[in-house]
């Protein structure tokens, strides 16, 4: 049997190089009792918070896998709800970074977030096109909203009603009722997609921007405040329906015939205020005032406007109808010949263009918040890196804008290209097309070079050849002595450790290797279908691997230039390779995100590193070769730790396998619920890996309390026929948890199930299991343990099991007693709450009482009752 070689696993040791990732949003958060001076950033798959102030990280949310895309703080400011490229959410604490609670809901990346009012519920739109209301006290989700058939690109809550508006990529504005959870009245006035919606001057007026340079503004009018008791119904239907066509296009007419259907609001366009840029809108936000409204698209131009207040407007009316009445006046005019009701104030007027903000390079999207005394900030995420704060007095005549922070020393404005480490393994130096920078381990910038001109490439071949730490002793000069020329382009070179052959790739797909010291032509390596875009040589000189633009890397030997192995390494092309110092092992990176570990000796894998959300660009191994740094076009620098704990090469691939099947698992259809509409309303939750282990646990301590029972009901027989007691075998799992009962380890299983899977985990249950748990359900009510927990999961299983509850005659008493139980108990909870219980024991006893009045009246209910 030969003996199999082990290898050491390489882990994530350090994340830098980087200050904010461009695809989620900027957030303002309330830290240390301070408003505007900390902003939330995502970072990859983290989130950072920075202080504008001082331009320094004071807090790092950890994520797992997936990169952040959308952020929003909590109205009290102490939580953030975090959503990310899966499709989940998190909602984390601010004062010691920890994650509360985790929401699985969507299928496709999270674009927008909105908390309510008062914080307790949190609602999700996603590129699935699916809008999810959250139950952040409870833990759970309420319902998911369908409706729209592209990605939701906003939402918003209404703060006085019970009302939600969204907008979509397929160029609909919708509103929902929450009380009824469905969607009743659809906007359908944008010609393109909407990228954006607020609402400003107290509610009464929507804004919405779509992918052309016109803002459109819409007058809403709530029917409970707005209707006329002595004017009949079908009279102000019609003449508001009349009125609404004069001020709209063609296209809103559709829109406009529902409005006899209208029950809650009326939304009519009142116009448009045009923007200064000419592409779509990125960003459309105001501040929490809702006066400062604010839009970018794709350029470097925020553009700023000020929403007038009821009282201005009114002002501003009364300054106007006494310049026209002055007016007349001058001409001879009677005073009353033109009525104050002509003197309107245009759009233009009520919403006023402040000022432009021109940032130093392309937004991606930004935060406002005003003090209290009366500055605005304004906080920008640039596409470079780089976070960017202005402030400016909309109160003034003429605002000038003054940048009071710039955060750009923790990372590059462009992709780094090289990388090296110092010969002590101590500092990384990296490089990009305009600065250079020095770091430690840790991930500490202690050096800025900005080169220029020919020094330039000066530094690049000096860090190339010898590292950065020799570059700090002595000072170098380059002499150019030969010239090699040759017939295709150059791609690639590298010098063998010896520095007796250079390898030189071409654009015709091979590698000429030639001697250093005559430059006369030794081997030629063909076989790669693309060009070679990155090579390295071992340290004894023996082997020399190549990686191509056809995802390939092959492995030659330097005696006779034969291929010993041709390895499928990435799913595209390999922009880097390079040896472990002193072994023929080797790193490769490519565009596939991933950066790979592979034993040029026995042609295997070893393990991947993920990590990158964007292609690997190239890739430094310390001269130890205890660590591996690595840059990527997601602007972060990783460092690649080698740890003591051994790495099995089966085992990796057994590893990689069931992480293949979890991702199968979140990509099924998600499982049709029994009696469920197929309409516009539906479950939060989705089916994960978590929820189906959960529901596993969950009928494996079923099972043992099956057979436990039939023990103990064995055990008596037997004390009954031997006429004494008979000791009892001792099952070690409930000798575990202190010798408890079987219907107590139900228990503490099911207490052990995440409160946002609860529903899910129920649904994957056989029926088999059922019965059993409506038994131990009601054993536990009527004792009082976790009666919120139970109630809620009591419900659900009778709304997707009624069928087969109903029309089973076994679950006659169960049903009976739960009903007396649950009733019992709930009422109880209603008239005494238990100490800090947030159970609304009001809704759920309505609810309770309204299920188990359809019992009865199925036809086996009817035949015991």
């Amino acid at each position: 049997m030969g003996l199999t070689r082990q290898y050491l696993r390489y882990g994530v040791a350090a994340v830098f190089g980087l200050i904010a990732s461009p695809k989620g949003n900027v957030a303002y958060v309330r830290l240390r009792g301070e408003s505007g001076r900390y902003v939330a950033v995502p970072a990859c798959e983290h989130v950072f918070l920075w202080d504008t102030r001082r331009g320094e990280k004071v807090l790092i949310l950890q994520g797992l896998k997936q990169e952040v895309t959308s952020l929003c703080p909590s109205p009290d400011g102490l939580h953030l709800a975090v959503g990310y490229e899966d499709g989940a959410v998190r909602v984390f604490s601010l004062l010691n970074g920890e994650v509360i609670v985790t929401f699985n809901g969507h299928k496709a990346s999270v674009t927008a977030l909105k908390y309510d009012q008062l914080g307790g519920r949190l609602v999700s739109g996603s590129k699935d096109t699916d809008v999810i209301v959250w139950d952040i006290i409870n833990e759970s989700g309420l319902y998911r909203l369908k409706g729209h058939k592209d990605a939701v690109t906003q939402v918003l809550f209404l703060r006085e009603k019970n009302l939600l508006v969204t907008s979509g990529k397929d160029t609909l504005v919708k509103w929902w009722d929450l009380d009824t959870q469905h969607c009743f009245r659809t906007l359908v006035g944008h010609r393109t997609e909407v990228w954006g919606l607020v609402l400003v001057s107290e509610e009464k007026r929507l804004i919405t921007g779509a992918a052309d340079s016109e803002l459109r503004v819409w007058d809403i009018t709530y029917l409970q405040e707005g209707k006329d008791p002595g004017e009949p119904e079908s009279k102000k239907s019609k003449g508001s329906l009349a009125g609404a066509e004069e001020t709209c296009s063609i296209d809103e007419t559709l829109d406009l015939h529902e409005a006899s259907e209208e029950r809650l609001l009326r939304c009519s366009k009142v116009g448009s205020i045009m923007r200064d840029g000419r592409d779509r809108i990125v960003t459309l936000a105001t501040d929490q005032t809702g006066r400062i409204l604010a839009c970018h698209g794709t350029d470097s131009i925020l553009e700023v406007f000020y929403v007038l207040s009821e009282d201005e407007i009114h002002k501003k009316m009364e300054r106007k109808m006494k310049k026209a009445r002055k007016k007349a006046r001058q001409q001879l005019q009677k005073e009353e010949e033109e009525p104050e009701s002509s003197i309107e104030l245009s759009l233009q007027e009520e919403i006023q263009r402040l000022v432009n903000i021109k940032a130093s390079a392309k937004i991606k999207s930004f935060d406002l918040i005003l003090s209290p005394k009366g500055e605005l900030k304004a906080t920008l995420l640039l596409q470079n890196n780089t976070v960017e704060t202005y402030a400016l007095n909309p109160s003034a005549q003429t605002p000038q804008v003054a940048r009071v922070s710039k955060i750009t020393i923790g990372g590059h404005r462009s992709n780094v290209r090289t990388l090296a480490f110092s010969s002590d393994n101590i500092a990384v130096l990296s490089a990009a097309a305009e600065s250079v920078k020095i770091w430690n381990r840790q991930g500490s910038c202690n050096c800025l070079i900005w080169p220029q001109g020919v020094f330039w490439r000066h530094l690049l071949l000096m860090t190339g050849l010898f590292g950065p730490s020799l570059f700090h002793q002595i000072r170098l000069s380059v002499k150019h002595t030969r010239i090699l020329q040759l017939d295709e382009d150059v791609l690639c070179v590298r010098y063998s450790p010896n520095q007796k052959l250079l390898a030189v790739s071409l654009l015709d797909c091979t590698v000429k290797i030639f001697h250093t010291d005559t430059l006369k032509f030794f081997l030629s390596l063909y076989g790669h279908k693309l060009p070679v875009l990155c090579m390295d040589i071992t340290f004894d000189g023996a082997l020399i691997a190549t990686g191509s633009a056809d995802r390939n890397v092959k492995i030659w030997g330097l005696d006779f230039g034969d291929c010993h192995r041709s390895l499928f390494a990435h799913n595209d092309s390999v922009m880097y390779l390079q040896f472990v110092p002193k072994s023929h092992l080797f790193f490769t990176a490519g565009k596939d995100h991933k950066i790979k570990q592979w034993d040029a000796d026995k042609f295997q894998h070893i393990q991947t590193l993920e990590g990158h959300h964007q292609e690997v660009w190239c890739l430094a191994i310390s001269p130890s070769g205890d660590h591996v740094v690595s840059s990527s076009h997601d602007k972060s620098l990783r460092i690649w730790e080698r740890t003591r704990e051994p790495l099995i090469v089966e085992e990796e691939q057994e590893m990689q396998r069931e992480a293949e099947y979890e991702e199968n698992v979140a990509k099924e259809e998600q499982p049709v619920v029994a009696g469920e509409v197929q309409g516009e309303t539906g479950l939060a939750g989705k089916k994960t890996i978590e929820t189906i282990k959960a529901a596993e646990r969950i009928m494996e301590a079923i099972e043992m309390y099956r057979e436990e029972t039939a023990k103990l009901k064995e055990h008596e027989a037997i004390c009954t026929a031997a006429g004494k007691e008979v000791p009892l075998p001792v099952n070690p799992v409930l000798q575990a948890y202190g010798n408890i009962s079987p219907s107590s380890y139900v228990l503490e299983v099911f207490k052990k199930v995440k409160s946002s899977e609860v529903e899910e985990s129920l649904l994957v249950l056989p029926f088999s299991y059922i019965p059993d748990l409506l038994t131990l359900f009601n054993e536990y009510i009527q004792v009082g343990t976790e009666v919120e927990l139970f109630c809620r999961a009591l419900l659900f299983l009778l709304r997707i099991h009624f069928g087969q509850i109903t029309s089973n005659q076994m679950l006659v008493t169960v049903i009976e007693n739960l009903k007396k139980t649950t009733i019992s108990k709930v009422s109880e909870a209603q008239k005494h709450p238990p100490a800090g219980s947030v159970f609304e024991a009001g809704r759920v006893s309505q609810m309770v009482s309204q299920l188990y009045s359809v019992l009865p009246e199925r036809k086996y209910f009817q035949q015991q009752c």
